[in-house]
């Protein structure tokens, strides 16, 4: 096993069509610009998708789930048997992100990378790494055989979504404490040393319950900084202190950019993997697209480190790629817009 693919070059984007589509929206039937980021989402997917007329009729989504060492710090108002049971969840299509897939017939894959006692059920994809990562406080999250792993769990996850013909890759994540360690990660990255700023509630943390996380992150990035020295690879930080459900996003948006699959990101969780791929390949950014910003506290300082600005802002915190899933039929009308609305000429509307 390798980590060489990781570091393959992305699909090129198609800048003839990226002119072609401009041009069109210059010549619909309203003011440029009037319908504001619906013009840029159709432009872009144009430009992805290399046709004047884009669609968006195939959308995967691939929720990866795995348990955190971490949990043993007490850092979520949830136990860790959650994950678990929100997997089974999942598949009986009783969770937000199965009601939204349902609604707006969008593929829905589940992934276990690591789930702890887990039993297999045939409706999940098996890509097991291990039963959990291990407590990030105290010991690396994973070796480097591991690392590879999960980030393969996520390559593979993209593939199955490209040979399935979908024109849109959404990642997202469950499992219990997974913000402790987007939030360490994310610190280290971004050399963010305002660890409160970062730290959020997760999954209904009180004000003491965030207290007590942001020690905890403290001392993981302090057991980091003596592992990874001056080191700051990105590789290295997602084995130290990542989730295997985290490098399996990392993998499968990384492996999406390469054959030309756009990636709509979900929230905090799936940010930092994002965070991680650009910090891998700065050209993964041409890729993807955010779809909304999180309530979790160090979301909007992630997306502002980046440079990028989220489609909506809806308040939500859930995970599970559900801000994606809801952002999919926007991104549908703006497509509907500029495929089908008249132009000047031809609706005889005088310029």
């Amino acid at each position: 096993m390798s980590l060489s693919w990781v570091m393959n070059p992305v699909c090129s984007i198609d800048q003839i069509i990226q002119k072609k589509a401009e041009e069109r929206q210059s010549i619909l039937t309203k003011p440029m610009g009037s319908l504001g980021k619906l013009e840029t989402l159709a432009v872009q997917f144009a430009t992805w998708q290399s046709t004047e007329k884009p669609r968006l009729d195939r959308v995967h989504i691939s929720v990866f789930a795995a348990d955190h060492g971490v949990a043993e710090e007490k850092v979520s108002a949830f136990p860790q048997v959650v994950t678990g049971e929100m997997v089974k969840n999942f598949v009986r299509g009783g969770a937000a992100i199965s009601v939204l897939a349902k609604e707006n017939d969008l593929d829905l894959e589940i992934v276990d990378v690591g789930v702890k006692n887990f039993k297999p059920i045939e409706s999940v994809v098996n890509a097991r790494v291990a039963n959990a990562t291990q407590n990030i406080v105290h010991f690396d999250a994973m070796d480097r055989q591991q690392l590879e792993r999960a980030l393969l769990a996520g390559k593979e996850a993209a593939e199955r979504a490209k040979k399935n013909q979908a024109q849109l890759f959404i990642g997202g994540e469950m499992g219990i404490a997974n913000t402790t360690s987007a939030t360490a990660i994310s610190c280290k990255l971004l050399d963010f040393l305002e660890i409160a700023c970062l730290t959020g509630a997760g999954t209904g943390l009180d004000k003491k319950g965030i207290h007590h996380k942001v020690n905890q992150v403290r001392l993981i990035l302090k057991r980091s900084g003596k592992v990874l020295g001056k080191r700051n690879d990105p590789l290295d930080i997602l084995q130290v202190m990542g989730g295997f459900e985290i490098a399996a996003l990392v993998g499968g948006f990384i492996r999406s950019a390469q054959l030309g699959l756009p990636v709509l990101v979900d929230g905090f969780i799936t940010t930092a993997a994002a965070l991680v791929a650009i910090k891998i390949n700065e050209e993964m950014k041409h890729w993807m697209l955010f779809s909304h910003c999180s309530a979790e506290a160090g979301h909007i300082k992630i997306l502002s480190a980046l440079g990028v600005k989220p489609l909506v802002n809806l308040n939500m915190r859930l995970g599970e790629a559900s801000g994606a899933a809801t952002v999919v039929p926007l991104i549908r009308q703006a497509l509907v817009l500029h495929n089908n609305m008249a132009t000047f000429a031809e609706a005889g509307v005088s310029t």
